[in-house]
């Protein structure tokens, strides 16, 4: 599938996470995104921090409630391990990981947002790069069709990439109200370009009126150096 043209053909994928191995074969690809329709969505950016990203307001007079929007969504841990979800889960998984525990186990302990009637996924990947080869997991926490009393959790796991290849899951099928949960496994996408043609287009190919913050980071597989890029509505 055609990343970018999937994305350019839906109003709101809400957020966003892709994981996969670069054309050359050389470097793993992550990336995350964020899309908003309330103000306090859109009053968002990404801040670098300890090696991932943090969101922020940027405008923090504007912040009302920062239950859901205001998270980690992307740690770096011991042996070249990176997390990347679309909430506090992060931290879950990421504590679990230190114990010896597995990215399962974390995700086994939590389920979907509790924000009526959305109830919005939970979306979390881990990618491990190191030694010139990597691989990776996705999960989704969700309802059975929309009702909170059925929480489901699907698991994914890629433990020999394609080169050129990836996998992208995002929280929402398209926009709506109740906004509708994505379903099904994540979708295997073509991974483009280098940082900078892959960043800029994925965030062209976003909403211009729902897209909010775009992180992208490419990590050399033999050397475990990493090239990041953010894209902010407000920068």
């Amino acid at each position: 599938m055609d990343l970018f043209q999937d994305v350019r053909h839906n109003p709101y994928p809400g957020r966003g996470i892709v994981l996969g191995l670069a054309e050359d074969g050389g470097h793993a690809v992550v990336a995350y995104f964020i899309m908003g329709r309330s103000v306090n969505s859109r009053n968002r950016v990404f801040i670098e921090k300890d090696g991932g990203i943090t969101t922020g307001a940027f405008d923090p007079a504007k912040l009302a409630d920062p239950s859901l929007i205001i998270y980690t969504p992307v740690r770096v841990c011991a042996g070249g391990v990176t997390i990347v979800t679309n909430g506090d889960q992060t931290d879950t998984v990421a504590q679990y990981l230190k114990r010896g525990k597995s990215f399962e186990e974390a995700l086994r302990t939590r389920t979907f947002e509790p924000d009526a009637p959305h109830y919005t996924p939970r979306i979390s990947g881990m990618l491990e790069a190191e030694g010139g080869r990597m691989r990776y997991k996705l999960a989704i926490l969700k309802t059975c069709g929309g009702d909170p009393d059925t929480p489901q959790r699907h698991f994914f796991e890629y433990p020999a990439p394609r080169t050129g290849t990836g996998h992208f899951l995002h929280t929402y099928a398209t926009d709506g109200d109740p906004l509708p949960s994505y379903s099904g496994e994540p979708k295997r996408v073509a991974v483009t370009g280098d940082l900078e043609t892959f960043s800029t287009t994925l965030w062209e190919s976003l909403n211009a009126d729902n897209r909010v913050s775009l992180f992208v980071r490419f990590v050399d597989l033999n050397t475990g150096k990493s090239q990041t890029r953010i894209l902010n509505r407000h920068q």
